[in-house]
């Protein structure tokens, strides 16, 4: 198959193929029933050529259907008037095996199901959980990239996880949380954590007997992962630069050097950083991951790009062009996204608070253009540096850069999510990270009842 692939490709403008082969195993209870177990394989391919002004892209399923492929994408390219540069990026070589420290292959289905249905039945075993979302995910990918610049990169790709959606009830109340486990390759990273769900099941037991947040303006300390999912959908895919290239207005604001925030302010994407989801080495055109500082010391200092967009703004590439699968052409994706270490700690937050809210967990959300609203999870009042009570169906929402210009402090506890997936272009569900210290901001918008 690697001859035949690497043959199809011809020297008239840029060539590349991918091809996939991908093996996806889940595991689902709802409440106390085992809803789905299922494992499928897909194989396929896609044929890109850029030699006019667009690229002409074509999929494929047999591998000895791959010269056609290319010569279909061709002459889709050529119909396309113009030119586009590609920004240079090193011919490479090379095989990457997955080492995980427990290899997920190595283990039955059967003791798959045994580990997710044990945490299952130990969030149901207390009183006042109303029902389940128990999923065990595995994500192996053996991915073969050809370029006609003569790249040849074989790589290989494990996820494996588990994620439990809680629902606790009474009476009328109802609240929902959720955990997240493993986002690596290595299964045993998902055994052992029953201390872990057992603290996740009390704090949302005990939101069944908080008070609903009152709505206002607050100072405000954000967890690690509210911190990491604000900063994701919010300045986070302002960061991917084929939202610019056609935005005149977006790249008068996202302007080099620019101001953002305080100067220990740091934001990195770095898909270099193992055992979280947005790992990789090379991307979906070849060109390795890199860690790029997208704001340094408070200022905009880096963007994410693919190749094309990284010509077309004269800068370097930094290996963001990520498909979701075989049969889509990559995009702009982030990888892992997070606001580095700051100088503060926690106890420092604290004592800095009057009266504001400590905020835990995130709850899905929107953005529309520099303006944001998420929920979170779990909070509570802080009163005089210290937290109080704790109060439910907190929701943040506001204009990106005020916020960024409003974080006060940010701490020196970084933490990395265990899952993530992001949605761009018709393409969900894409594996991503993101994390964040700690961080207070002031006079945050606080929607509640």
């Amino acid at each position: 198959m690697e001859r035949t692939l690497g043959k199809s490709l011809g020297q008239k403008g840029y060539q590349d193929i991918r091809w996939e082969d991908l093996i996806q195993t889940s595991i689902n209870f709802r409440g106390k029933e085992l809803d789905s177990v299922a494992s499928t394989r897909e194989r396929g391919g896609l044929a890109r050529v850029l030699s006019r002004g667009g690229w002409g892209t074509f999929a494929f399923s047999d591998p000895d259907n791959s010269t056609q492929a290319v010569n279909k994408a061709l002459l889709a390219a050529e119909a396309i008037p113009g030119e586009t540069k590609l920004a240079e990026t090193p011919v490479v070589r090379e095989k990457i095996a997955a080492k995980p420290e427990k290899d997920p292959r190595e283990i039955s289905l059967e003791e798959k199901k045994e580990l997710v249905e044990h945490y299952n039945q130990l969030v149901l075993s207390h009183k006042g959980i109303q029902s389940t979302d128990a999923r065990y995910y595995e994500i192996i990918r053996d991915k073969n990239f050809f370029s006609n610049e003569g790249s040849e990169i074989f790589q290989e790709q494990i996820l494996t996880g588990i994620v439990i959606r809680i629902i606790a009830r009474r009476d009328d109340v109802i609240q929902r949380t959720a955990i997240a486990l493993g986002g690596s390759p290595h299964y045993n990273y998902l055994q052992g954590k029953e201390e872990e769900i057992e603290k996740k099941v009390k704090e949302t037991l005990d939101l069944l007997d908080a008070e609903p947040v009152k709505a206002g303006s607050y100072d405000v300390i954000l967890d690690p992962e509210c911190t990491g999912v604000f900063i994701h959908e919010a300045f986070g895919h302002l960061s991917e630069s084929d939202n610019l290239t056609n935005n005149p207005t977006l790249r008068q604001v996202m302007v080099m050097g620019r101001e953002f925030g305080p100067s220990f302010l740091n934001v990195l994407d770095d898909p270099t950083i193992p055992n979280v989801p947005g790992y990789f080495i090379y991307d979906d055109e070849g060109v390795p991951g890199r860690k790029t500082h997208l704001i340094k010391d408070g200022k905009l200092n880096g963007r994410l790009h693919s190749r094309e967009t990284a010509g077309k703004l004269g800068e370097e590439t930094t290996g963001n062009c990520r498909a979701t699968n075989f049969s889509f052409a990559p995009i702009v994706r982030m990888t892992t996204t997070f606001i580095d270490n700051g100088p503060h700690n926690f106890a420092e937050m604290l004592s800095s608070i009057e009266d504001g809210l400590y905020l835990k967990g995130a709850a899905g959300g929107q953005t529309s253009g520099d303006y944001f609203t998420f929920g979170t999870q779990i909070g509570y009042r802080i009163k005089n540096g210290k937290i109080g009570s704790m109060v439910r169906d907190a929701t943040l929402s506001g204009n990106l850069f005020t916020t960024l210009e409003n974080i006060e402090m940010v701490g020196n506890d970084l933490d990395l999510s265990r899952a993530g997936g992001c949605g761009k272009g018709g393409q969900i569900l894409l594996d991503v990270g993101h994390g964040a210290p700690h961080v207070k901001i002031r006079d945050m918008a606080i929607g509640g009842r």
